[in-house]
């Protein structure tokens, strides 16, 4: 078995930000990524050092994909509520004529 030898400490895990993308952008997404934060620290110390690496990018990659799922609905619905609001003033504007 070809082990690499570890580095003074494991890597990222990016447990903070795949809970908060967790919270607010994209649940189920972030939920992957907490998954895979979880597996980092516990595979570097169990000696599986490329496992570590490959579960901290996966934690990264996924906490990416959900922060920018979560900011994308969060635009449409921006654009959306912005378009209710401008339909509502011009409506509003017709009743005083």
């Amino acid at each position: 078995m070809n082990e690499q030898q570890p580095v003074q400490s494991p890597p990222s895990n990016y447990l903070v930000f795949a809970i908060l993308t967790t919270i607010f952008c994209c649940q189920i997404l972030g939920i992957v990524s907490i998954v895979y934060a979880a597996q980092v620290n516990s595979k570097w110390y169990a000696g599986d050092y490329q496992g570590a690496i490959d579960a901290s990018r996966n934690a990264k990659l996924w906490a990416w994909v959900a922060f920018g799922i979560g900011f994308f609905a969060g635009f449409i619905g921006l654009i959306i509520a912005f378009m209710g609001i401008f339909a509502g003033l011009g409506t509003g504007l017709h009743m005083f004529h």
